[in-house]
């Protein structure tokens, strides 16, 4: 039987009746005791010497930690609008906006520390000649976890109007296959939602997980996340199966196809920042990836910018940006 679970980031889903169009944009088409009772013998003797001294030095450390400056929380709606702007920035004028960048970071961890380092690490990963790098084609490299910890991701692709699957989801599922067979203790998860515009009961993963199925792949590894419209969503309703359901997975390896691998990496590997109890003890981490060789495609750096919009919760912003919608041009030069 095929693992199952939808989503649950109500605020997050978008009408399945603008499935067809977004997929075309946003998928890469061409296009988370109680007290011990203690008994009256086990009560602690009175203090010693020792231990009053022992006492002593622990309110001394106290004191000692007590110096470190204060974590700062801020406004959201502050905080809103520095991740936008910085995201935009960056989406509009690249490397040449790097001053503004961390001009923006700055202000940002001022205004919230945590914001600040959640951030600061997604702006560096974004900002990484690393992201996507090296691209490894028709199968995942050596040297990956043989075991449970490691989750294959594929990524969809739009339907064709009946529910098949076209020809460029189907060789991003030879490489899923492939990587597979290599990693026989892997999960596997099949992302995408419904986008066959004739055929309301077709979704991307489940197609995909029955074509790997009928490849021979046990069903027992095949988890399937159908609600998603987007990529940013592939990784939110990802997130949300793998933490609640599948604990022994601790690495994601991403499968797509070539044009598609570095906005994958870094819409999954920002998720896990923005859902990490801690900055920097993510619960999955991006590891590696394998890429279909396709002929055409291209997803833009404000694409990418409006997928972290979206990951950090405004929807509207980020599908202004899907759509053109977006006014850049308001925004000061950078020098």
């Amino acid at each position: 039987m095929i693992n199952k679970r939808t989503g649950r980031s109500a605020l997050r889903k978008i009408s399945s009746a603008v499935a067809a169009c977004m997929m075309v944009t946003f998928c890469g088409c061409n296009a988370e005791p109680g007290t011990a009772v203690t008994s009256e013998s086990s009560k602690p003797a009175p203090a010693t010497e020792a231990t009053t001294t022992t006492v002593e030095t622990t309110a001394a450390e106290i004191t000692e930690t007590s110096e470190i400056p204060e974590t700062v929380t801020g406004d959201p709606e502050t905080i809103r609008k520095y991740v936008e702007e910085m995201v935009v920035d960056y989406g509009s004028y690249g490397e040449d906006a790097d001053g503004k960048i961390d001009e923006l970071l700055s202000k940002l961890s001022s205004e919230d520390t945590d914001a600040g380092i959640r951030w600061t690490t997604i702006m560096d990963l974004w900002r990484s000649e690393d992201l996507g790098q090296p691209l490894n084609y028709d199968v995942l490299p050596d040297g990956l976890p043989d075991t449970d910890e490691l989750c294959i991701v594929v990524l969809g692709f739009q339907l064709n109007p009946d529910g098949s699957m076209k020809d460029e989801l189907i060789n991003r599922l030879n490489v899923a296959y492939n990587s597979a067979v290599k990693y026989p203790d892997s999960y596997i998860v099949c992302t995408g939602g419904g986008t066959a515009s004739g055929n309301a009961s077709a979704t991307e993963a489940g197609m995909m997980a029955s074509w790997l199925i009928d490849q021979g792949i046990d069903a027992k590894r095949v988890i399937v996340e159908d609600d998603s419209l987007t990529t940013a969503q592939n990784a939110i309703y990802t997130y949300d199966i793998l933490t609640s359901d599948y604990p022994s997975v601790k690495y994601i390896a991403i499968v797509s196809s070539d044009y598609h691998i570095a906005t994958g990496e870094l819409l999954f590997s920002a998720e896990a920042v923005l859902r990490s109890g801690v900055p920097g003890e993510e619960k999955l981490k991006v590891i590696s990836n394998a890429s279909w060789d396709a002929p055409s495609g291209y997803l833009s750096p404000m694409f990418q910018a409006g997928a972290l919009i979206e990951l950090s919760g405004d929807m509207t912003t980020a599908f202004d940006i899907y759509y053109d919608n977006y006014d850049i041009h308001e925004l000061p030069p950078i020098n």
